[in-house]
């Protein structure tokens, strides 16, 4: 398969499981009914919280629950690759969960599961966000490759951090969940993507959360579609939706064959 429709879905995700579970599925069947091949959903996509604890009541112990039914069943219906943005799973610390993303199969087949490694501290006088008081950081760096596609997977926060991406390389493209704040997704969200896009030379494909949540919180949007040259190719700027867009290996194949910036690497 030498081309793939990609679909990144925007949320405004909610405290209640029910109803962001309702909103995926239908912007999940939408993306599928626009021809998407793989689709991503956010992070925080199941629940955004009044509280950053509330996470802990709704996690799931790795193969088994309402969320990861939801995900499995959802790429079984409409035959698609979900990467299932991020959902709380059960950690050996009681008071802690992962952060993790799930990759579903056409099949309803968990095909691989990463914890977000990097944990989100950011504090001004009007915000403060602290993930590490709930969440428990990962430790594996995954490695995933679908029909010929070598994929690498990061979260959110994540992006600051290049050296992630470096290792999984090679890979075609980027699966990043997200839920970037306005100011920070204002100031430096694009320019990471884009970053990221051209030092691996790679397409990155990043699913947002939107707008203000029930908590106070504000989230940037603007999920995008990226080519490995850094062009933006789809985005969806603000409220729910999709960003839709067709990649092509040849495209990755012709930038790196005229500016082979990955075999001069040094370090």
């Amino acid at each position: 398969m030498t081309t793939l429709t990609l679909a990144a879905i925007q949320l405004t995700s909610t405290p209640r499981i029910a109803d962001n579970i309702a909103a995926m599925q239908k912007l999940v069947a939408q993306a599928a009914a626009a021809g998407a091949n793989w689709v991503l959903l956010p992070e925080y996509w199941a629940i955004m919280g009044l509280r950053d604890a509330d996470k802990l009541a709704h996690a799931e112990p790795y193969g088994a629950g309402i969320l990861q039914t939801a995900l499995a069943q959802a790429g079984q219906q409409h035959q698609i690759h979900l990467f299932g943005g991020t959902i709380p799973l059960a950690s050996n610390t009681p008071s802690k969960v992962h952060n993790s993303l799930l990759v579903y199969s056409p099949s309803g087949e968990c095909l691989s599961r990463y914890d977000k490694i990097h944990l989100f501290n950011y504090q001004t006088a009007s915000e403060r966000y602290c993930e590490s008081d709930t969440l428990l950081a990962g430790e594996t760096i995954p490695q995933l490759e679908i029909n010929g596609w070598r994929v690498a997977q990061g979260i959110c926060y994540d992006l600051r951090f290049p050296e992630l991406f470096r290792a999984q390389a090679p890979t075609d493209l980027i699966m990043l969940p997200a839920a970037f704040t306005y100011a920070t997704g204002k100031a430096h969200w694009e320019l990471l993507l884009r970053a990221r896009a051209v030092e691996n030379q790679c397409y990155v494909v990043a699913a947002a959360q939107t707008g203000t949540h029930e908590n106070g919180r504000r989230t940037f949007g603007h999920s995008m579609i990226i080519d490995p040259w850094g062009d933006i190719i789809a985005m969806q700027p603000e409220n729910e939706g999709i960003a839709l867009a067709t990649i092509d290996k040849a495209r990755i194949q012709a930038i790196r064959a005229s500016l082979p910036a990955l075999q001069h690497r040094v370090l």
